[in-house]
């Protein structure tokens, strides 16, 4: 289980460095999910940032979890 949630967390930070990319250089729009979402609109940007914060918690929270 371990594994499969670091796993979901480098996907979701994969997504938003893959935001990241398209905003700065227009690259990759078919492949990240915050620019397909009309709901966020101008704030892609933002919503990238924050893609990757989550990602990187979900990455090492079952380590902090783990050592308590």
């Amino acid at each position: 289980m371990k594994k499969f949630i670091e796993a979901a967390g480098f996907i979701i930070m994969l997504q938003g460095v893959g935001g990241l990319v398209h905003e700065w250089t227009g690259w990759l729009r078919l492949w990240t999910l915050a620019q397909h979402i009309e709901f966020f609109g101008d704030r892609a940007l933002f919503v990238s940032i924050v893609l990757i914060v989550t990602g990187f918690a979900v990455m090492i929270a079952p380590d902090a979890v783990g050592k308590r």
